[in-house]
C-alpha cells in the first residue's frame, strides 16, 4: 500500500547537519527522500532509518551543482503531493580570498547556495501552496549577519554573501506566504560539528563545537514556533527584532529623492 504519512527532501543527506536532521524526522514519523552524491552513504543512511522508524525512506543520488541533475531532483520534487517539508541544507565551504578563488570554485560555491535552494523551493511551492500545508527551510549560516563587522574573515566573502542572500531571500518569502498555510524558515548555525569543515570530536580551534544533532532539534522546533529565522545558539531571540527595526529605520530614512549632504559638493 502506498504510504499516507507526510514526505520530508533533505539536501546534503550523507553527514552532518542534513544526515542529522533526516534521521530526526524519520523519527518524528515522516517518511524521508534524502539527496546527495555519495550513493553508498545514501544507502546505508535509508537501511537503517527504515529498520530504526518503519518509514519510507528513498534517496536521489544528485550533484545539485549540475543543471541536469538538479533538474532531476526538480521534477522528482513536482511528482511528490505528499512533500510538505523541503530543507535545502546541501553546501561546500569554498573559501579562499576572492580574488584568488578559482572561478569554476565560485560558480559551484553559488549553484550549490543560491541557484539550486531557489531552483527546488520554486518546485516544492506550487504544490504545498495548493495542499495550503507545508514549509521550506534553507540551511544559511551566522555569517549570514558578518557582512557589516570588521573580523578575521578572510576567504568568507562569497561563502558568507551567499548565506546573506539565503537569509534575505527566505524572510521575503515568508512575507509572500503569509496567510497560505506554508511556512519559510532560514536556519542560522555557527560552528557545528560536521565533515563541513573537514573535523570531528567536537572542538575545532579550541571552540567548542555544536552538534548536528542540537541543530536539527532546532529547526524542528523552530518550525513549531513559527520562527522565520533560527539561529540554534542565540537564546536572545529579541534581538533580530531589533535588527529588524533598525534596517528598517534606515530603509525608511533613504526613502527620499533628496541627495543625501555628504555627497553635495
Amino acid at each position: 500500500m502506498e504510504s499516507t504519512r507526510n514526505l520530508a527532501l533533505v539536501t546534503g543527506a550523507s553527514s552532518g547537519i542534513g544526515e542529522a536532521l533526516a534521521e530526526r524526522l524519520a523519527k518524528d514519523g515522516r517518511d524521508v527522500l534524502i539527496v546527495a552524491r555519495r550513493r553508498e552513504r545514501l544507502e546505508a543512511l535509508a537501511t537503517r532509518l527504515q529498520a530504526e522508524t518503519g518509514v519510507e525512506v528513498d534517496f536521489l543520488v544528485a550533484d545539485l551543482t549540475d543543471p541536469e541533475q538538479l533538474l532531476f531532483v526538480e521534477d522528482r520534487i513536482a511528482q511528490e503531493s505528499r512533500l510538505d517539508l523541503l530543507v535545502n541544507n546541501a553546501g561546500f565551504a569554498g573559501y579562499g580570498p576572492f580574488a584568488e578563488i578559482e572561478p569554476s570554485v565560485a560558480d559551484r560555491l553559488t549553484a550549490i547556495h543560491i541557484v539550486a535552494p531557489l531552483r527546488l523551493a520554486r518546485a516544492a511551492l506550487p504544490g504545498m501552496i495548493a495542499r495550503a500545508r507545508g514549509a521550506v527551510v534553507n540551511i544559511a549560516s551566522l555569517l549570514a549577519l558578518s557582512g557589516p563587522l570588521r573580523l578575521p574573515m578572510a576567504g568568507r566573502a562569497t561563502y558568507a554573501g551567499a548565506k546573506s542572500f539565503l537569509l534575505t531571500f527566505t524572510q521575503l518569502l515568508a512575507t509572500e506566504l503569509e496567510g497560505s498555510g506554508v511556512q519559510a524558515m532560514v536556519c542560522l548555525p555557527g560552528m557545528v560539528e560536521s565533515e563541513f569543515h573537514g573535523i570531528g570530536g567536537g572542538t575545532f580551534a579550541d571552540v567548542r563545537l555544536m552538534t548536528a544533532e542540537d541543530v536539527a532539534q532546532a529547526i524542528v522546533v523552530g518550525l513549531e514556533l513559527g520562527e522565520t529565522v533560527c539561529a540554534p545558539t542565540l537564546e536572545d531571540a529579541t534581538l533580530f527584532e531589533r535588527l529588524r527595526e533598525l534596517q528598517q529605520a534606515a530603509l525608511t530614512a533613504a526613502r527620499s529623492t533628496e541627495l543625501a549632504g555628504r555627497y553635495k559638493r
